[in-house]
């Protein structure tokens, strides 16, 4: 062995091709994972024929792990030792990448409930982003508010505290099983409520440690800040409560956090000014956090304003980093999707640091309560139900349906309106029906039927709708700035199908068969763009001692099943995903291991 060269390593990958993460060509080599980090070995020049990683040298998916040197691609260098291995991984004819990072997921609850979080691994993520649209669980001041605010986000986030009286692990949140379906497993899973008992963030991270999958990097939301400052009302923040939000906001970032995420359709966040919003970023950058946002929709024309609101926002800071979330076109809009670019790409030639993550999926999710006004929700959670139940205010609803011709949140005919996450038995029948199908079935108008439901269920139901179109994706995705934020939601027998399948459809069919992007332009946007946009130095590349978060592919096999019908299908392709130095996904199949935790962003 060679002075610089371990003798052992934990696992040695021999004879992928190698995609760095940061954009360049890529090249054959062997990898090595040494104390937990990643050691680059028998590395090619990029200029070798034998790197193309579409080149079909070894198409099998590898199913037997060789026991000596036969397993070297072309063009390494046969003369470099190789260090002693615990584990052998054949890679020939895979990709070996960093792992895939998620800038927007809705696990904050359901993998402390669910810790193998197989949707996400399986797609080659390591890390997510938590504590999106403004809806993070720390800190809360009070137990109380804690605890109302985990019913109010029910229909988004889950209730892993409460499964509800018709849960059960095989009930309707499984589909009939498949191939590669979700509830194909041999074991039976049926956790124990989760213990919702911290307040601090410090806290709530700690729960993350060595007991999940993957890795988390938190956000704090708006919400648990204004909560904790003055209530659930909606009314303008006054000075001292503005600083106290800022002070609570302070702690999380020493705390870890990486940054404040807004989601200005969700109260109480939603109520929150320009200016207040402005000024928590300013605190969040001056600990080199950024703003993560779930923008105002509503707001103005509805297309430009809601994003402008948002680079505003950055500019009133003081510069503070702007990250748009979700970032989409919808067929209905009165602009085409390049209007909508020009925004960033005018804010960034201005000096301004803006970035944005999109979702490759026709079909959006979250809860039913978006449905209805704002106003409904000011108070808190006991006002909210008083008013759901109260004919005065379902008359309030309907004059404004009828003024507006829409609910609050959108153009979304209830026939397109699917519904999910039910828990009581009389309403089983329902999981996967749509709006328009439960008001035929019982006899209600929208108002009506959203309202009872929401009663009946502790607010608790979820909604399927449609989102962007594919033109306006394939627009998105071609832009430089586009990163991946999968807007994951795990409740529900039939979730979006971006939850299973938006890593490996824009690797199968935007990267493959379509060609919008190369292989490696599409890698570095899934690694090292949102380690960028995080702060994470030692993630997000492939190179000597950084952390070894890696993924294995099969750049002609990968892709998607998840489809809107059958949407917890696992994808193809991705046979082996490792997080810090442990193999998670072992020849497409979970191990078991929970070696996540929770980053801690250090400003």
């Amino acid at each position: 062995m060679t002075a610089d060269l371990p003798e052992r390593a934990e696992l040695l990958i021999r004879g992928g091709t190698i995609i760095d993460g940061t954009g360049a060509p890529a090249r054959a080599g062997d990898v090595a994972v040494v104390d937990g980090r990643i050691r680059i070995l028998r590395a090619t020049d990029p200029s070798h024929p034998a790197n193309d990683p579409f080149r079909a040298t070894d198409p099998r998916h590898p199913t037997n792990e060789p026991s000596g040197a036969s397993a070297a691609r072309p063009g390494t260098n046969e003369d470099e030792p190789l260090p002693r291995a615990a584990r052998v991984i054949d890679a020939r004819g895979l990709v070996v990448a960093p792992g895939f990072i998620d800038l927007h997921s809705h696990s904050g609850l359901m993998i402390l409930s669910d810790p193998r979080h197989e949707p996400k691994v399986r797609q080659g993520v390591t890390t997510e982003v938590i504590g999106v649209d403004g809806n993070s669980y720390a800190p809360f001041t009070d137990p109380a508010d804690l605890r109302d605010f985990v019913i109010l986000n029910g229909g988004l986030d889950g209730r892993p505290d409460d499964p509800g009286p018709a849960r059960a692990h095989h009930g309707p949140d499984d589909p009939a099983p498949g191939p590669t379906d979700a509830s194909a497993r041999s074991e039976d899973r049926s956790p124990a409520p989760l213990a919702i008992d911290w307040r601090t963030v410090a806290d709530y991270l700690a729960r993350f440690d060595h007991q999940v999958a993957l890795n988390i990097a938190y956000v704090v939301g708006n919400t648990p800040l204004r909560v904790s400052a003055m209530g659930w009302d909606d009314r303008p923040a006054a000075p001292q409560e503005l600083d106290r939000q800022r002070g609570l906001l302070r702690e999380a970032m020493e705390d870890g956090a990486f940054g404040l995420s807004s989601g200005l359709d969700y109260p109480p966040g939603a109520y929150a000014t320009t200016d207040e919003l402005a000024a928590l970023l300013q605190e969040a950058a001056t600990h080199g956090g950024f703003y993560h946002t779930h923008v105002r929709y509503p707001l103005g024309d509805g297309f430009l304003d809601p994003f402008r609101e948002a680079l505003e926002i950055g500019r009133r800071s003081g510069g503070g980093p702007v990250h748009i979330t979700h970032f989409y076109h919808r067929a209905t809009f009165p602009g085409p999707p390049e209007q909508m670019l020009a925004l960033v790409d005018d804010a960034r030639a201005a000096g301004q640091d803006v970035t944005f993550d999109m979702y490759p999926s026709e079909w959006a999710s979250t809860r039913l309560l978006i449905l209805l006004p704002t106003w409904i929700q000011a108070g808190g959670v006991a006002r909210l139900k008083e008013r759901l139940a109260d004919p005065g205010a379902r008359a309030r609803i309907r004059d404004e349906l009828a003024a507006r011709g829409r609910l609050y949140a959108g153009d979304r005919a209830w026939a397109e309106l699917r519904l999910g996450a039910f828990t009581r038995p009389e309403h089983l029948a329902f999981e996967g029906q749509t709006l328009a199908q439960v008001m035929a079935e019982t006899g209600h108008d929208a108002v009506d039927t959203v309202c009872d439901l929401l009663l009946a269920e502790d607010l608790r139901v979820n909604e399927v709708t449609p989102g962007p179109h594919l033109a306006g994706m394939r627009v998105f995705w071609r832009h430089p700035r586009a990163m991946v934020g999968t807007d994951s939601v795990f409740i529900g027998a039939r979730p979006a199908p971006r939850t299973y399948g938006s890593f490996p459809r824009i690797l199968g069919q935007f990267v493959r068969e379509e060609q919008l992007t190369s292989l490696e332009e599409a890698v570095r946007r899934m690694t090292s763009a949102p380690a960028d946009r995080l702060g994470l130095a030692d993630r997000g590349r492939l190179s000597d001692g950084l952390l070894a978060d890696l993924v294995l592919f099969d750049p002609l096999r990968v892709r998607s099943n998840a489809t809107y019908e059958e949407p917890r299908r696992y994808p193809d392709g991705i046979p082996y995903v490792i997080v810090n130095g442990t193999v998670v996904v072992d020849r497409g199949e979970h191990t078991g291991a929970l070696p996540g935790r929770a980053l801690r962003h250090r400003g």
